[in-house]
């Protein structure tokens, strides 16, 4: 058997014709012969059922990172809005009268497109009765509504001072 340069599967080409086969089920032809028909699969290339396979997997992948990054922009411009509301609603609480001068009421206007209202009422004045009682609670109850239609709610207690009679 000479030497010659030629490729893995005539090599094993020239094992099955010039060396005597056993005859068992999974002797030797066998798995020359299945090495051959893998060596010549590798060579031909992808089948189309495989590439359609690949491309079925690389379109589900790329489809799940799509929405991943949908629901991350809609988060996003979620959190956004939320800042805003909660930025405007600073500024109306920062903007409302001192404690001497809140007084019952509501006032409301507009605030970087936001609309806002503010809410001043008595907090069960008929328990604030007595000599001793220095303060009166107030209740301030504001609502911030963003120009695209989500709103906040905001309320709190407020002490003033209670006028003497």
């Amino acid at each position: 058997m000479s030497r010659k340069s030629c490729s893995d599967f005539e090599r094993a080409g020239s094992v099955l014709t010039s060396e005597p086969s056993s005859t068992g089920l999974f002797g030797r032809d066998f798995f020359t012969r299945t090495a051959i028909h893998f060596a010549r699969k590798r060579a031909q290339g992808f089948t189309l059922i495989e590439a359609l396979v690949a491309l079925a997997i690389i379109a589900a992948v790329l489809s799940s990172i799509g929405a991943v990054i949908g629901t991350t922009v809609k988060g996003t411009k979620s959190i956004d809005q939320r800042l805003a509301l909660t930025g405007a609603a600073e500024m109306v609480f920062a903007a409302l009268p001192a404690r001497n001068a809140l007084k019952p009421g509501r006032q409301s206007g507009e605030l970087a497109g936001h609309r806002w209202r503010v809410d001043v009422a008595p907090l069960n004045a008929a328990a604030m009765e007595g000599p001793q009682v220095r303060f009166v609670p107030l209740a301030v109850n504001m609502r911030v509504q963003a120009p695209g239609g989500p709103a906040i709610q905001v309320t709190t207690v407020r002490l003033v001072p209670k006028v003497a009679e």
